[in-house]
């Protein structure tokens, strides 16, 4: 199972960007889905996650601005990022709970992709 994290880059403050990170392999079932970030210095940090029921959670700097979804094969997770602040300056990484072929459910990352907002 491999995820592939894309859409990173430079915007400005106030700035959007999307991410995506798909998911392949072998891949039987896919759980929970979703994003944590860490900047220099600091730990990683969930900031927005999606349940098969559709139930979203967020960490609280980015609620309102950032939107969690799926696509329909709920194999590829997308992060909407509006009105982008300095502070939300890390590297993100996706993540997904997979239950594979051989019958075992693991979390798998993706390798991470850059978010600079510069002021």
């Amino acid at each position: 199972v491999q995820l592939q994290a894309s859409g990173g880059g430079l915007v400005q403050a106030g700035g959007s960007l999307r991410l995506s990170c798909a998911a392949s392999g072998s891949i039987a079932k896919v759980g929970p889905i979703g994003w944590y970030r860490q900047a220099p210095g600091n730990q990683r940090e969930l900031v927005a996650t999606l349940g098969n029921g559709g139930l979203t959670k967020y960490v609280d700097s980015v609620k309102g601005r950032f939107t969690v979804s799926r696509d329909n094969a709920k194999t590829t997770v997308y992060l909407q990022m509006n009105n982008l602040r300095t502070e939300d300056t890390a590297i993100y990484y996706c993540y997904a709970n997979i239950y594979d072929f051989d019958g075992r459910w693991e979390d798998y990352w993706g390798q991470g992709t850059q978010v600079t907002v510069s002021s």
